[in-house]
């Protein structure tokens, strides 16, 4: 029974957690792109930062606020995290995402159709990704306008792969310092507010080549909710298989590298 218990906590803090990070953030990319406020790239930024420090003060003693599948599995690598349970933390993880772009959907619907009426966008025909953008990531960043097709080619897969393993390996390396018992480098009160100014710092320097998601569950669950109410294939081909290879593998990819930098370089 106490098992079954600390599982449910264990559900409710992951899918809680990501729900709130994935909704604070695509509510402030609704807000600038539909809106037009918050203007600027740091001030979106900034609200992804503080509410992945909100959800981690609020989901950290039921989960740990793992809140990112990358961040799960370099922890079941590197930290001998139980597979088992991994896999209840992943699914957690996506839930919370699919219901927060749903959430983004409910509260921002209508004032995305009047962005996309005034702007002549057909939503799920070229150009709709001005307001796809709201749920998943594109390289480059649209920006809120259609991608033309010079500009699809300005940034290349490579530079997109590039910038989500970057962007996860240093966040990944900064998880595992702060929570690494042997080094006590801030109180634990303050461990929050250095993840978030991490994310906020790193979404500000990548934003602009992939968006800055660094977390499969936050690009993907996103983008097949778009998908399912109006965007149809178009979250899924506008950049080939980089929703897969720059959204999923290389996040992935970029925690492994930050936990074995961890391994390797700080723990001592």
């Amino acid at each position: 029974m106490k098992k079954q218990e600390k599982r449910i906590n264990w559900i409710i803090g992951e899918t809680f957690g990501t729900f709130l990070l994935v909704f604070f953030g695509c509510g402030s990319v609704a807000t600038a792109v539909a809106l037009n406020a918050p203007v600027g790239l740091f001030q979106v930024a900034i609200v992804w930062g503080f509410g992945l420090s909100i959800a981690i003060f609020l989901t950290g003693s039921l989960s740990g606020a793992h809140l990112n599948p990358s961040i799960t599995i370099s922890l079941v690598i590197f930290r001998s995290f139980p597979i088992g349970k991994a896999v209840d933390y992943i699914l957690a993880q996506f839930a919370g995402a699919f219901l927060a772009a749903t959430m983004v959907f409910l509260v921002y619907g209508h004032t995305i159709e009047g962005f996309e009426s005034n702007n002549g966008i057909i939503r799920g025909e070229p150009g709709s990704e001005a307001s796809a953008m709201i749920f998943g990531e594109f390289y480059p960043n649209p920006g809120g306008e259609a991608l033309p097709e010079q500009d699809q080619r300005a940034i290349t897969g490579p530079q997109g792969f590039l910038s989500e393993l970057i962007g996860t390996a240093i966040l990944a390396l900064v998880v595992f310092t702060l929570t690494d018992k042997r080094s006590n480098v801030l109180p634990a009160w303050l461990i929050p507010f250095a993840i978030g100014i991490t994310l906020t710092v790193l979404i500000s320097l990548f934003a602009p080549i992939s968006m800055g998601g660094f977390n499969p569950a936050r690009d993907l669950a996103p983008r097949i909710f778009s998908s399912l109410v109006g965007w149809g294939n178009l979250p899924f081909s506008i950049n080939g298989y980089g929703w897969l290879t720059v959204y999923v593998i290389a996040p992935i990819l970029g925690a492994f590298l930050g936990g074995l930098g961890h391994r390797l370089l700080l723990s001592r």
